[in-house]
């Protein structure tokens, strides 16, 4: 595809704000965001210049896992409010054309869901049983797990009910799998869609996309894993992993998406090959694929410059258009992700999850680099053809929360499994937000990080209820009202860069690489990855240039019309920094 005009494809170049809805607002004073929350700060959500709003699961849920462990599909988990409050922040939303997405989780329920009961309540070989993926155990007595599986927070993917069978969770013992070969379970999630889609919703996010069809009848089952690496089959034979199968599911619902008008649409989640992510993103199957290319790679010109020809490529491939991410709920802020030392290619995640496990004690986070870096990559990001998502949080520049006590952990990765082998999971990017600096946790300790009796505005005033994670006490200057007085802060960035991306924006999808393009050196030990530049302009001349590199770089002639940072006092542009120009014809 190389041009968008249809304004029913809005989803095809929006910016779309990822919402942690326990994390984002806390309406009633318990410690804990809920919809009416979001509702209330929907016009800061205008303000920013957003296109779509997407919230993170608000379903009834225990929260094995952050709320992907889901007992009712079409409800609303009563801490986090109702129907009505749904509803009214989907009137509200649209009032201000802001659309909105819901994620939907399909690969698993939770262990309180009611057909998850009537299975364990019913006998092995029942229809209900059928609905999820049980089997018999190996061994004379069937007390082994059927396959030699862990799941992705650790410990065993299969757990024993007491009539002696085991079910399958790819992910907690409260997430079992749902077996996707079971009609029941295929029409009632075409259900479970219309029902969002009549309440409001414009569109999906997909957890998990690429898990649903599963081969289970074979005998080399303990020679795979069941998370997702980067030596899947290239041909869709992963027994559980991105198997051709997932996409008959998809079609059906996408049936489902054109009923009706605008036609919905939906965005995978799918850690897959590159080469296969134009499988997801077709237009009969779900419409678009997340590229987690920029959110794996560190501040790297060569391999930030792959993920953008990857993400190009895939979206062309596909007849959709790429999609950009740097940050989410599950991975380390990207803010802090440039703030520690560079890496070779592979092993950067090693080092990023070892100073989280060791409470960002382990390196050095040099926070002004971080900054810099991030303003720059915000820039170097916009002007790119396709989706954005920006993730609650990354407009205020806001660091990764490395130091939480081990108690007052939520994350199943962070205590399911020992501390000596474990992170501290994903909840340093799930700290409530900080609106108001005044309201700051009086500080027990002055060494103390965490304090008491205030929440920086996440809560009322007057709340008892502390934030479900601590906040830290740097979170002060950080807070949405320091930010909106500051012309210089990352919000006031982030609020001129989406503005001027629409004013700029142009239906053609093209790219092409500037003479101002230029690779990198190779890894030198001391110096890490120096210099190159990523240079590009649109079709109406729209043009991005991001130096990585010690030296300043000259502009080409045209106008600028935003900076990441100053330039240098002869106009040219500083390492780390971004420049928008409106190229000279």
């Amino acid at each position: 595809m190389t041009e968008v005009t249809d304004p029913a494809l809005w989803w095809k170049q929006a910016v779309v704000y990822q919402v942690y809805p326990r994390s984002f607002k806390d309406s009633r004073g318990e410690g804990l965001g809920q919809i009416a929350g979001v509702t209330e700060k929907i016009d800061y959500l205008k303000d920013l210049g957003v296109d779509a709003i997407w919230l993170s699961p608000f379903y009834p849920s225990q929260l094995a896992d952050g709320g992907y462990d889901v007992d009712d599909y079409r409800n609303v988990d009563p801490k986090l409010g109702t129907m009505d409050d749904f509803d009214e922040l989907a009137k509200a939303a649209h009032a201000r054309d802001i659309k909105v997405v819901v994620d939907i989780v399909p690969n698993h329920s939770s262990n309180l869901h009611e057909w998850f009961k009537a299975a364990l309540a019913a006998e092995p070989g029942s229809p209900e049983r059928d609905r999820y993926i049980f089997r018999d155990g190996k061994g004379p007595n069937g007390d082994q797990p059927p396959t030699n599986w862990e799941n992705h927070f650790g410990g065993p993917a299969w757990t024993r009910v007491p009539d002696g069978q085991w079910y399958l969770h790819m992910f907690t013992k409260e997430q079992p799998d749902w077996n996707w070969n079971n009609r029941e379970v295929r029409d009632d999630f075409l259900r479970t869609l219309r029902f969002w889609l009549d309440h409001g919703a414009d569109g999906f996010r997909v957890d998990v996309a690429h898990g649903l069809a599963k081969d289970l009848d074979r005998d080399d089952l303990d020679d795979y894993v069941v998370w997702c690496t980067n030596d899947q089959p290239e041909d869709g034979s992963h027994p559980v992993i991105d198997r051709d199968e997932v996409h008959d599911i998809y079609h059906e619902w996408r049936k489902v998406f054109n009923e009706y008008n605008p036609p919905a649409f939906a965005v995978a989640e799918a850690w897959v090959r590159p080469s296969r992510q134009h499988l997801y993103a077709s237009p009969d199957d779900l419409g678009q694929i997340f590229n987690f290319e920029f959110a794996k790679k560190d501040w790297i010109r060569d391999d930030m410059h792959l993920a953008i020809e990857e993400g190009l490529e895939s979206a062309e491939r596909s007849g959709s258009t790429a999609t950009w991410v740097m940050s989410n709920h599950d991975v380390i802020r990207h803010a802090t992700r440039y703030a520690l030392p560079q890496v070779p290619t592979g092993e950067y995640h090693r080092l990023a999850l070892d100073w989280l496990l060791r409470d960002g004690t382990t390196f050095e986070e040099n926070r002004e680099l971080g900054t810099k870096r991030a303003r720059a990559a915000i820039m170097m990001e916009m002007a790119l053809p396709g989706s954005a998502y920006v993730y609650q949080g990354e407009e205020l520049g806001l660091f990764e929360v490395a130091d939480i006590p081990w108690d007052e952990l939520e994350d199943p990765s962070a205590w399911r499994t020992s501390r000596s082998a474990s992170t501290k999971g994903r909840d340093g990017c799930r700290v409530p937000l900080p609106w108001v600096a005044a309201d700051a946790p009086k500080l027990d300790d002055p060494d103390d990080e965490f304090g008491h009796e205030g929440s920086f505005g996440f809560s009322p005033a007057g709340a008892t209820a502390e934030p479900h994670l601590p906040q830290p006490a740097w979170y002060k200057d950080f807070a949405v009202d320091v930010e909106s007085a500051d012309p210089d802060s990352m919000l006031n960035l982030y609020r001129r860069v989406l503005a001027l991306r629409h004013d700029m924006q142009t239906t053609d999808l093209s790219v092409e690489w500037l003479p101002e393009d230029r690779p990198g050196k190779a890894h030198d030990g001391a110096n890490g990855f120096p210099g190159g530049t990523i240079a590009y302009k649109r079709a109406n001349g729209w043009a991005s240039i991001t130096n990585f590199g010690e030296e300043p770089v000259a502009l080409p002639q045209g106008d600028v019309l935003l900076t990441s940072g100053p330039l240098t006092d002869d106009g040219r542009l500083p390492q780390d920094t971004s420049a928008w120009l409106k190229l000279a014809d």
